[in-house]
């Protein structure tokens, strides 16, 4: 298998961790996928890196939207990287960014370009469409 493939591979086996809604299922694909010292490079602020930042991206994630759903709309591999567009779907059920519960749906768009090193994630970049997702939630005017 070409590098390529095996990191579209383990890329599908995160993307498939994320969507059982299961965070011990996500920390633990984590585990095994990510390297701990992972650079992140996302709109998410926290005072964590590597592994940890990922894991606390889904534990807020998943405790706002239970229900949350990542599907894949395209993905591109190449060399050392692969990047993917998707859109993200969830209802607004717990606090989420000083939020309380709307109760609202939200559907958002996201690309991520994914460094591998040694089959396993060394590097993420990622643009969320925080702006869509907000305004959605009711913070933002539209």
């Amino acid at each position: 298998m070409s590098t390529a493939a095996t990191n579209k591979a383990a890329f599908s086996r995160i993307h498939d961790a994320v969507n059982s809604g299961d965070l011990e299922v996500i920390s633990k694909t984590i585990d095994e996928v990510v390297m701990p010292d992972m650079l992140f490079h996302a709109p998410v602020p926290m005072g964590t890196t590597g592994q940890q930042a990922l894991k606390q991206v889904w534990a807020v994630l998943l405790r706002a939207f239970p229900d949350i759903h990542v599907a894949v709309e395209d993905v591109i591999a190449e060399g050392d990287k692969v990047v993917f567009r998707n859109t993200v779907t969830g209802t607004h059920q717990g606090e989420y960014r000083g939020m309380p519960p709307t109760g609202k749906s939200v559907a958002y768009n996201e690309i991520f370009i994914v460094r591998f090193a040694d089959g396993r994630i060394a590097e993420i970049w990622g643009v969320v469409d925080v702006f869509a997702q907000l305004r959605q939630l009711g913070a933002i005017p539209t």
